[in-house]
């Protein structure tokens, strides 16, 4: 009895090894309950504590609510109000990117329909030439629609080309009417609402810890028919979103979203120097070298990377050549509250120098 009782202890300690030195190895590998693992030391990954205490230090001074830094899986570190619900702004835009990948392999949405095909307009009415335009440019904000759009900035409006003055597919322009407008096309297409699709088909799958589809708001108003759907979320069910891109889309070893489509939705498509930055995808911000603008000022990184950004100073940075992923969130419920660009370059330039 002694030795099947140390035999069983044997085992159930081989047991619970593997599972720990499998939340290290690699981007998805979390224990069944997919809680996060946490890092007991930076420098077990390869990090500073010291050096990551500055960025922290650099962080407080300013306006950032919360910091979560992903390396292999675990939480390397993180600060702030990690798990307080925040706006998403645009960042909305690149989760839809990642619903729409499912879709398209399956063939429910034909990325090549014109607006035409797909019975999509506006009020006031697009025109022939506008409505030309397909969904694959709508996803790459090469429509060409100039249409007056719901939840735009001020900058947004006042870089709008004049209506009717492009052709569809030769002009890149960060277009809220796109976008809208493709949040339309999937509940068109799919029967599913934006915030439901996002809770069914990527939040519960990969073990969100609080979003829901309750804290996803639709915007809507008289400029056009298609609304926004900006939504709350935490840090830390950001950093898990930002995880499952860094894993192309699998999760403990199932796919969530098709590989090849965050390959193809997190390449460069076009050159965003309009917005003074490097390269854009499919509702990605993505990392190009050699372009007139950086990814973000005082960075460098490597090809390969992307981001989601949201006005205000919200990122998720993800950096597959680090195996990293980098969440900053700000309060943006405070009117003026906001991290300029060049802010957050700094704090992820901090972050990266942290490496021994």
């Amino acid at each position: 009895m002694r030795t099947r009782h140390r035999l069983l202890l044997s085992l159930s300690f081989l047991v619970a090894t593997s599972l720990v030195l499998c939340s290290c190895r690699g981007p998805q590998r979390f224990a069944q309950d997919n809680r996060w693992s946490i890092a007991t030391k930076p420098e077990k990954l390869g990090y500073n504590s010291a050096k990551l205490a500055e960025a922290r230090a650099y962080a407080a001074g300013i306006n950032t609510a919360a910091v979560v830094v992903v390396v292999d899986g675990q939480i390397l570190c993180e600060w702030g109000d990690v798990n307080q619900k925040f706006n998403t702004h645009s960042i909305r835009k690149s989760f839809l990117s990642a619903l729409y990948g499912r879709y398209v392999r399956d063939g429910v949405i034909d990325l090549d329909l014109t607006l035409a095909e797909a019975g999509i307009d506006d009020n006031p009415p697009l025109t022939e030439k506008e409505k030309a335009a397909t969904i694959r440019d709508c996803l790459k904000a090469r429509s060409a629609v100039y249409h007056p759009a719901l939840y735009e900035s001020a900058v947004m409006k006042q870089r709008r080309p004049a209506r009717y003055t492009m052709q569809a597919g030769t002009h890149w322009y960060y277009n809220n009417w796109d976008f809208n407008a493709l949040g339309t096309i999937f509940e068109k297409y799919t029967g599913k609402k934006v915030f439901e699709a996002i809770e069914e088909e990527i939040a519960r799958p990969i073990g969100m810890e609080d979003f829901s589809a309750a804290d996803g708001t639709y915007v809507t108003g008289d400029d056009s028919i298609h609304p926004a759907y900006p939504f709350r979320i935490t840090a830390r069910d950001l950093a898990r979103f930002g995880l499952l891109m860094l894993n192309e889309g699998q999760w403990n070893g199932r796919e969530i979203i098709p590989r090849d489509w965050v390959r193809e939705s997190t390449r460069y498509h076009s050159d965003a120097a309009l917005y003074g930055a490097d390269g854009y995808g499919y509702m990605w911000w993505v990392v190009r070298d050699h372009n007139k603008f950086p990814h973000l000022p005082g960075v460098t990184l490597p090809e390969g990377s992307y981001s989601a950004r949201g006005a205000g100073g919200h990122y998720l940075l993800v950096i597959p050549e680090r195996n990293m992923v980098i969440v900053h969130r700000v309060n943006t419920d405070i009117r003026g509250n906001r991290v300029s660009k060049a802010e957050f370059g700094t704090l992820a330039q901090m972050i990266l120098s942290a490496a021994d």
